[in-house]
């Protein structure tokens, strides 16, 4: 085996590194953003759930704040830090719970060339009135 038939073998197996990589690394690529996008699904829907209950209870417990359904809507909005929301993405009823407080959010997926699209996070809070 001569010197050249020793590096044509390297030349190929350099030639294999690139081809693996290049079959792996767009799998490891959209495990990563999956992984970022479960993450973010995740905060979004804590900090909606957390903006809801803080209107919920804000509005059976502070009257001066929040004694209009508009008030308690803008307390909501005031509440979900990072979102950019308007208070039509809340609505607030009296159940038999006491104050009850919904919310909305249209969460938009960074996955690129998988069709998840859009999907709407909803949370609930109801705070009993005194």
């Amino acid at each position: 085996m001569g010197p050249f038939h020793r590096w044509q073998l390297r030349f190929r197996r350099r030639g294999n590194v690139a081809l693996e990589y290049a079959l792996i690394l767009p799998v490891l690529l959209m495990f990563i953003l999956g992984i970022v996008d479960t993450g973010r699904v995740l905060w979004t829907s804590m900090t909606l759930a957390r903006a809801v209950e803080a209107a919920a209870r804000c509005g059976a417990v502070n009257k001066f704040k929040c004694g209009t359904d508009a008030q308690i809507r803008n307390e909501a909005v005031l509440e979900a830090w990072g979102l950019s929301l308007s208070p039509a993405n809340f609505t607030v009823i009296i159940d038999s719970c006491g104050k009850k407080v919904q919310g909305t959010y249209d969460f938009t997926f960074i996955i690129p060339f998988v069709s998840l699209g859009t999907r709407t996070l909803t949370a609930t809070a109801c705070y009993p009135t005194a």
